[in-house]
């Protein structure tokens, strides 16, 4: 999804890390990389860590959403609720992929 709505993910990436062209470019290569390594069994442990690593990277555009977080926001992902949701979620993919490693190796 990064090569084809690159627009989306670059508002994803926090303004004072800049290089959203490049950070979105790099994250997607990243996971198409990762995503390969996870379907044959002798790859998938280092598959499953590095896309814990991945996700834990991406935590810092769900901080800095909810470091800016307010009531009044039009979009529900940019409210506290939603921004701890999206923290909430990403930790549960990040205790599943280090599940995958564990049982994998």
């Amino acid at each position: 999804m990064h090569v084809l709505t690159p627009g989306y993910f670059r508002t994803l990436v926090p303004a004072w890390l800049g290089r959203e062209r490049l950070l979105v470019a790099v994250t997607g290569a990243a996971e198409v990389v990762v995503g390969a390594l996870l379907p044959v069994p002798c790859s998938r442990p280092v598959g499953s860590w590095a896309t814990a690593f991945l996700i834990t990277c991406y935590q810092v555009s769900h901080v800095d959403v909810l470091r800016r977080a307010r009531q009044d926001r039009s979009r529900l992902l940019e409210r506290p609720v939603g921004a701890v949701a999206r923290l909430v979620v990403d930790v549960l993919y990040i205790v599943w992929a280090v599940a995958v490693a564990s049982f994998a190796s």
